[in-house]
């Protein structure tokens, strides 16, 4: 019994190393003018994609309307690595429209990003 315990443990944190590794590839391979697409939040809201709340897209004169943002296609317009080891972008609208009517550029984590499905490469 002890050793399928320790069979599952040793399988389960394999699994775990990998899907970190597929999560850093993906995260090296963006760079600046790179498409990617809005992917649903698995919460209520994005978490890892840097929107403005409401009141600041409300005071610009924006709709803030986050359920309108699933399917539109971003570019990355800068990429940086943080201290931490994160990798923060920026990203406009590819069709060159504004978020919410009201700001043209929002920064995200990629890689939480990307692991969440908060943003989908094409």
């Amino acid at each position: 019994m002890m050793m399928k315990k320790f069979a599952f443990a040793l399988l389960f944190s394999a699994s775990l190393l990998h899907a970190q590794d597929e999560v850093k590839i993906q995260t090296s391979d963006v760079q600046i003018g790179d498409v990617l697409e809005i992917g649903t939040p698995k919460t209520r809201a994005y978490k890892h994609i840097d929107f403005p709340r409401a009141n600041f897209i409300i005071k610009r004169g924006g709709l803030a309307n986050y359920k309108a943002l699933k399917g539109d296609r971003v570019v990355v317009t800068s990429v940086e690595s943080n201290k931490d080891g994160s990798t923060k972008i920026k990203i406009k609208r590819k069709d060159g429209g504004r978020f919410f009517g009201s700001h043209t550029v929002v920064s995200a984590d990629i890689s939480n990003a990307l692991a969440t499905g908060e943003l989908v490469m094409n």
